[in-house]
């Protein structure tokens, strides 16, 4: 089987109401630090929507889990840094992750690569990629750019689905971001907003089906 899993399927499965028990639980984040970050932006109102649709979601923000970067010698002598032990934990309580991504020279974030290099380091007693394998993902990505992001997106799906990761099968990308944002930090412009909902509704979906509770 190939190791990139595209996920297709009927984005009205997310209409279904959960329970609280039910829930899928999804980890919304970006791969920029910036305080005013366009694909903080994003992942925010990507996060409301996939809350209003029943989904237990949790925001981080990456700049919370401070970590050197990816050093097998650091790793060796003192083991996982802290930030990187409760994010790997955080990770592993989910049944999905919206991800959305910066595009910096056509690449995508340090910040991202880095966090993804050490969650995704072998654990004592658990299976390879526990944080990562058979969740469901989702990316989005947002730019002031006309490209909108999507050079780095193309670069980082091979890599989650190398990760083991259930990638969905439509991704978002804002072009023009700046200015698509109102000041309540909502979507203003009624076909991105109409395009994003049917993404986050299959990306809820997918994540209640690969968790079984969908």
């Amino acid at each position: 089987m190939s190791d990139i899993i595209i996920n297709e399927m009927n984005s009205n499965h997310a209409e279904a109401l959960y329970t609280m028990a039910q829930a899928p639980k999804i980890l919304a984040f970006s791969g920029s630090a910036r305080r005013e970050s366009l694909n903080k932006a994003l992942v925010t109102v990507a996060a409301k929507k996939a809350e209003a649709l029943g989904a237990d979601v949790t925001l981080v923000d990456l700049k919370d889990y401070p970590m050197p970067i990816y050093d097998g010698d650091l790793e060796d002598a003192e083991g996982l840094p802290e930030s990187a032990e409760k994010l790997r934990n955080l990770f592993k309580e989910q049944d999905g992750f919206l991800i959305s991504s910066p595009e910096y020279n056509g690449g995508y974030s340090a910040l991202l690569k880095n966090t993804l290099d050490w969650l995704s380091r072998p654990y004592p007693g658990e299976p390879v990629l526990a944080p990562f394998s058979g969740k469901a993902c989702c990316l989005m990505s947002a730019s002031p750019s006309g490209y909108a992001g999507t050079q780095g997106l193309a670069q980082i799906v091979p890599i989650l689905a190398k990760m083991r990761l259930v990638l969905h099968h439509r991704t978002f990308s804002l072009p023009s971001a700046h200015e698509f944002f109102d000041e309540a930090g909502e979507l203003n412009d009624p076909h991105q907003n109409e395009t994003l909902d049917l993404v986050i509704e299959g990306a809820v979906a997918l994540a209640g089906q690969v968790s079984g509770k969908g």
